[in-house]
């Protein structure tokens, strides 16, 4: 990796070394990933999110063939770039409205400026620990930083960008009190980069609802939660139905493509030309025939007995680790959830804060890996569970886990 900067584009890639060897994939099918020696492992991490369908869906590639074979950059329209719209917002209610861009961070960007120009107003507030993208502004009070505590006197701002803590209503009155300049109230569905903390049971449509009182839009960032659960928004699931949504990972079934959704009213800055928007790849071909055909599939997925399944995998994995001695718990859901030392979940960012076992969590990945599973390896990481995974690929799940209790049980001078 002489050239490489860090041997990785993305930070949150690399693995650790595993008896002095790296990891590395050689290709990647389902619910599998294989190494450079051919090894297969059930892969947890699937790419951060992106492959609800499995990786490499054979629908979805062929799609993206044909708009290959056909071009793959016009600078001009194209008739996939509005089937491709189409099929998106028919999943996403009175959000009916689409921009693409190309990643998550651009959208939630493109969504603040949105609303910027609809309120006439310049701050946006986000979760405490939350993470809404690389750029600057919103790249702030991630978890692990010292802003995401919220302990000084003042509250954490950036720029143009304010904290509010994840899961506390009073903290949101004081903070529409303080500041009239609000524009937007960036929500996310699950607390996920800070270890899949869930909202506690109507806060976030009491949050919503005190956002619009102030007079402030409200944009879902569902990068990573949108069409987890159903095929569609999480965020109405949990009572709120936002002005501007951003969408990225499962529309594209690993294909790089995100969106901004919208109502007509909310989207006009943009249907006038008050924002700019600009993309060289933007809604290009091989992106757009990536979403029309994922949609097609998600609408016939069958979520609920995924879900179920994936809640019988963190319930077995509990039941493991107890009769090894060791108590365990899970935090979010069937499909997407974090595994914790101890017997009940957090439920803030402070008390996830100070359940982090660096030991367990490195002990729990090499475990794992030995098992043929491959995971994240950080602290606050996540199990994801695709289409595919039900079947083989979850029996390996089953059985890796209830190796890795034994082994990880028998070396508790291990843990912190």
């Amino acid at each position: 990796m002489a050239h490489l900067v860090g041997g990785i584009s993305s930070g949150a890639r690399g693995l650790p070394e595993l008896d002095g060897e790296g990891f590395l994939v050689s290709r990647s099918e389902g619910p599998w990933v294989w190494d450079g020696a051919g090894r297969r492992y059930v892969d947890t991490a699937l790419g951060f999110g992106a492959t609800v369908l499995g990786h490499a869906p054979p629908a979805v590639c062929a799609a993206v063939r044909e708009a290959i074979d056909r071009g793959p950059m016009p600078a001009f329209p194209h008739a996939l770039e509005e089937a491709a719209a189409a099929a998106l917002t028919a999943q996403t209610g009175p959000l009916d409205r689409a921009v693409f861009t190309n990643t998550g961070s651009e959208a939630v960007h493109l969504a603040c400026r949105v609303a910027r120009a609809a309120t006439g107003r310049g701050t946006i507030a986000k979760f405490a620990a939350g993470y809404d993208g690389w750029y600057d502004e919103v790249a702030f009070g991630n978890a692990g930083s010292p802003e995401a505590l919220m302990q000084a006197n003042a509250r954490p701002q950036r720029q143009r960008t304010v904290l509010l803590r994840f899961n506390d209503l009073d903290d949101a009155r004081r903070l529409f009190e303080e500041n009239g300049d609000i524009a937007a109230l960036v929500i996310e569905p699950v607390l996920a980069n800070a270890g899949c903390i869930p909202p506690a049971p109507g806060y976030l449509a009491a949050l919503a609802a005190l956002a619009r009182s102030s007079g402030a839009m409200v944009i879902a960032d569902e990068v990573l939660m949108g069409f987890r659960l159903q095929a569609g928004l999480t965020s109405p699931l949990l009572g709120v139905t936002p002005d501007l949504a951003t969408v990225g990972k499962a529309i594209g079934s690993g294909f790089a493509v995100a969106a901004v959704l919208g109502t007509e009213a909310a989207m006009a800055p943009l249907t006038e030309g008050r924002v700019p928007r600009a993309g060289t790849y933007s809604g290009n071909p091989v992106a757009c025939a990536a979403v029309c055909a994922t949609m097609a599939l998600l609408r016939g997925m069958d979520y609920a007995a995924l879900l179920r399944d994936g809640d019988r995998l963190r319930q077995g994995i509990e039941a493991e680790f107890a009769a090894a001695g060791l108590p365990v718990c899970t935090s979010g859901y069937g499909n997407v959830f974090t595994l914790w030392r101890g017997s009940e979940p957090p439920g803030t960012y402070a008390d996830a804060l100070a359940r982090i076992d660096h030991g367990f969590n490195r002990l729990m990945h090499d475990a794992l890996r030995r098992e043929g599973v491959v995971s994240m390896a950080v602290p606050f990481g996540r199990h994801y569970l695709s289409a595919t995974h039900p079947g083989e690929a979850l029996d390996r799940l089953d059985e890796a886990f209830r190796v890795c209790a034994r082994r990880i049980g028998d070396v508790p001078q291990m843990l912190n």
